[in-house]
């Protein structure tokens, strides 16, 4: 009897062992800190600053105590989408993300009808997927985000609406046929726009110069991107 009952006991105990053994497995599992780049253009470089969107979801972050994740602005200013594809071995995978945010068209935009050196839809579009199939090889999930805004007035009344509304329209393709999220920034600041721009002033709604967030547009854009995140957690 008695050595039936060690045997008993034994077996429990081993059991119990690795249950534990498992919770606590399951626990460091849970606990790793996912890392998220904002790969993009001046956008992003000014959105580690404090008050900046990147920043905002950081502090946000800290408050909350959520210590899951760590997060990273990689915006040069000035950065096509192929300056994105050239430099994200070094300023992105060597990170390693968990995610990467891509926000990225506005220079592509803006300089080809500024200067002559913007990029033109097809290798817009080659290029973008080609950062897009690279980061998914390297196990990344990733969000897109379109071209927010060159001029603040009402839809069709700023010179470059008609080209970022076309790129724009080309990162939803490319999200569709990828099935990945995308950050609609094109449509939400259209929307936006048209309910609070009641003077269609060219800046100071959303951004400072028509371009570049202020306060205000620098926590709608955190919002949203955070809305993305969560939603492929």
């Amino acid at each position: 009897m008695l050595t039936l009952n060690y045997k008993t006991t034994m077996k429990k105990l081993t059991v119990l062992a690795l249950l534990a053994g498992a919770l606590t497995l399951a626990a460091f599992k849970t606990a790793k800190v996912k890392k998220i780049v904002f790969f993009g253009d001046s956008i992003t470089q000014m959105g580690v600053q404090p008050g900046g969107y990147v920043d905002l979801i950081k502090s946000n972050l800290l408050k909350q105590g959520n210590k899951n994740y760590e997060v990273v602005g990689a915006g040069i200013g000035g950065n096509k989408v192929y300056d994105l594809y050239l430099r994200m071995d070094d300023d992105v995978l060597a990170q390693h993300p968990d995610i990467t945010v891509i926000w990225v068209g506005v220079n592509d935009v803006w300089h080809k009808s500024s200067f002559g050196t913007g990029t033109d839809p097809d290798k817009f579009v080659k290029f973008y997927t080609a950062i897009i199939k690279k980061l998914q090889e390297h196990h990344s999930k990733v969000i897109v985000v379109t071209p927010a805004t060159i001029g603040e007035k009402k839809n069709g009344e700023n010179k470059q609406d008609s080209d970022l509304d076309k790129y724009s329209e080309s990162i939803r393709q490319l999200a569709a046929a990828q099935q990945i999220p995308v950050v609609d920034l094109r449509k939400i600041f259209t929307e936006y726009e048209a309910t609070h721009n009641t003077s269609d002033v060219e800046k100071g709604v959303l951004t400072v110069d028509g371009v570049h967030l202020n306060a205000t547009g620098n926590q709608l854009v955190a919002e949203k991107m955070w809305d993305a995140i969560k939603s492929i957690e």
